[in-house]
């Protein structure tokens, strides 16, 4: 009978190795449920506006959930600025204690975005970190819900956390508590939010504890090297199918004060081997659509994955193939300390459809048209019934269309991977009555297959003084077609109110801060998604009948039916 120590001293096998890759990549999900589940606000439990990972003793990404793009491609990069800064520092990562961080500037989204992390050891060895990263509604930032379109520097959006102990030897600072929640216009929620995401990382530290008693510490680290040294082969082999060459694309970013910032890139393929430029962005800008590192980081991680396989594994391995230069100083990599919380949700929007059209001229059966780009992000609050209270949400777009199907109707597009607010729950927390939520006819691009419809949400306020934020993109410059492929509708907002005892309805910018009084209207229509390739004609007969059906937009009569089109 062969001793435990020497199975544990022998080479991992496959078998094993993938055992325990498959094993962290759920405890990762497990994670995300135990997050969820133990939260406070609207946001991290009924969106899941939240992202959970675990990593190895060096830091590097073993396994990620499947949560949201923009905050986990920037976890593996907020997590080795936070060691450097502990170091530096002399913060010691002892065992039971957890960091909490949530400076744009180190952590790699913006200050809603706190990160919690969790040394894990295993006989005085440090064996793991567990880590998650989740959007708190309120930070203290200049308008309720803390992502305003004007503020100037990074201290107007909030509370600024650079890395900190928030639990040591297993118990609270109440410091470090109240660091973030005395700031909020919601702490009760913050120290809740906070509290769950410590659940989070013991629930993976238990798992990842459970991994290597069972398996050695030894054969623990062996199986995960391993799993990272093939993902990087699988990488390296997939890029190489894609045709050696440089590659050029640009697009716009639509700034609050009518002119559009420039975004360019540079993509270079040789030898199973990716270099991202971003050479000739426009420079950062006064207002908070910059968009920190890790934030370009994660859309390049992001749109690299979904043209390499599903079946490469989101790990360290996958990204070590790719060098991505972004000039310190513009939109995509500013410097400290320019306001970064619109460049989170919606400049990293934009460089995701970037980036898509750049590889279009690489791998143009792969690549799908625009989405509607934007996440629309809707802040809201004010005081009700003696409460102060905020809400926070973000709404889905079209899809754009692919080579081989239309684009899906108003879902979550590219960065963000969140669920929608239900209105029973935001009918049941704050003084707001949703007026109609539907998906948006006539919204979708046009097209051999037709983008994806967006959405239409309205909002009436119940209560008098509350202020509201809208955030979103794509209300001048329409998301692009492919391949002779129509653009999608334009993002629109609009004010209902009544004046003098009249109703009238006023035309918003995308991007504004305004004060609904009790019984104004908010709504938004959000971008449809862009259609690939020329409109197929049919014979008119065939367009009688399909108007008469009811199931076309009404410029199908011009333009044709798309193939395989559901009813808009």
């Amino acid at each position: 009978m062969v001793a435990a120590k020497e199975v544990r001293d022998m080479a991992v096998d496959s078998t094993t190795a993938e055992i325990i890759r498959n094993t962290l990549l759920y405890a990762s999900e497990e994670m995300g449920i135990a997050l969820r589940n133990s939260s406070y606000s609207p946001n991290i439990r009924e969106r899941m506006d939240h992202s959970a990972a675990i990593f190895d003793d060096k830091g590097r990404l073993l396994a990620q959930a499947e949560h949201i793009p923009v905050h986990l491609g920037s976890l593996p990069l907020g997590l080795r600025n936070t060691l450097d800064y502990c170091e530096k520092e002399k913060i010691g990562l002892e065992e039971s204690s957890m960091i909490i961080v949530n400076n744009p500037y180190l952590a790699g989204t913006h200050l809603n975005d706190v990160t919690v992390i969790r040394p894990v050891h295993y006989s005085n060895s440090l064996v793991a970190y567990t880590a998650n990263k989740a959007h708190h509604t309120d930070v203290g930032g200049k308008v309720p819900g803390s992502i305003s379109i004007d503020a100037k520097t990074l201290f107007e959006e909030g509370v600024v956390i650079d890395p900190r102990y928030l639990i040591r030897k297993n118990r609270f600072l109440n410091t470090a508590l109240t660091a973030l929640s005395s700031k909020s216009r919601t702490p009760r929620e913050r120290i809740g939010d906070l509290k769950a995401q410590t659940a989070a990382n013991l629930t993976g530290e238990r798992r990842v504890l459970e991994l290597v008693r069972k398996h050695g510490r030894k054969m623990f680290q062996q199986a995960c090297a391993e799993t990272l040294t093939k993902t990087e082969q699988l990488m390296r082999l997939r890029l190489s199918k894609i045709p050696s060459a440089t590659y050029r694309a640009q697009d716009y970013l639509e700034d609050p004060d009518g002119h559009d910032i420039r975004l360019k890139v540079t993509l270079t393929i040789s030898k199973g081997r990716l270099k991202v430029d971003y050479t000739g962005t426009d420079s950062q800008v006064s207002n908070p659509l910059n968009a920190v590192y890790g934030v370009t980081l994660s859309g390049v991680y992001y749109v690299t994955r979904t043209l390499t396989g599903d079946d490469v594994p989101a790990n360290h391995g996958a990204f070590t193939p790719i060098t991505i230069h972004a000039p310190e100083g513009t939109i995509l990599n500013p410097t400290f300390p320019h306001p970064v919380a619109g460049g989170n949700v919606e400049t990293s929007q934009r460089n995701a459809d970037l980036l898509y059209r750049a590889f279009s001229k690489a791998i143009p059966d792969k690549v799908p048209a625009d989405s509607g780009g934007s996440m629309n992000n809707i802040m809201m609050g004010g005081t009700y019934k003696g409460r102060n209270w905020a809400f926070y949400e973000t709404i889905g777009v079209g899809l754009g269309a692919r080579k081989d199907s239309d684009g899906i109707d108003g879902i979550q597009a590219n960065m963000t991977n969140t669920m929608n607010t239900p209105i029973e729950e935001i009918e049941r927390s704050y003084p707001l009555l949703i007026k109609q939520y539907e998906l948006r006819p006539d919204s979708s691009g046009l097209g051999r297959h037709r983008g994806g419809t967006g959405i239409i949400r309205s909002y009436q306020a119940l209560a008098g003084d509350i202020t509201v934020t809208v955030l979103a993109d794509r209300g001048r410059n329409r998301p692009q077609g492919l391949f002779g492929g129509g653009p999608g509708a334009r993002t629109k907002v609009t004010l209902s109110k009544k004046k003098r005892g009249k109703p009238m309805k006023v035309r918003l910018p995308v991007k504004t801060t305004i004060v609904l009084d009790k019984g104004d209207i908010i709504e938004i229509k959000t971008a449809g998604g862009a259609g690939y390739g020329r409109p197929e004609r049919r014979p008119r007969s065939r367009i009688k009948l399909d108007l008469e059906n009811g199931i076309v937009n009404r410029s199908y009569a011009r333009l044709g039916r798309h193939r395989n089109s559901d009813t808009c």
